[in-house]
């Protein structure tokens, strides 16, 4: 199965979850796309803390394959021209996800 993630928060407990879901379907042979939209765009600046090792799950997602865009639009709301931890990419890529997976979830 193909599973297109949409991650619009930037609460550190939704993305954390996001990865974990992401991170568990890859390791059960599924492909997985997560596509950062709105505050879910921040996941670059969002530190880890003592319940959320967010760098840790997010390294493990790309190891397993795991794909992660981000929205162009919704990093130069933000002052931002790139992503530290992925592609920049755009409503078009999004519409591609969505028309390519077999399911589509959305956090945040």
């Amino acid at each position: 199965m193909k599973l297109g993630i949409i991650l619009q928060s930037n609460n550190p407990e939704h993305i954390w979850n996001t990865f974990r879901l992401g991170i568990t379907s890859l390791k059960a042979g599924h492909a997985v796309e997560v596509f950062l939209m709105s505050e879910g765009s921040e996941l670059d600046s969002i530190p880890d803390s003592k319940d959320f090792d967010i760098s840790v799950k997010v390294s493990e997602f790309k190891e397993l394959k795991g794909q992660i865009y981000a929205c162009e639009s919704c990093l130069k709301v933000r002052g931002k021209s790139e992503s530290k931890v992925c592609p920049v990419s755009t409503m078009s890529d999004l519409l591609n996800m969505v028309e390519s997976s077999d399911k589509v979830l959305v956090f945040g």
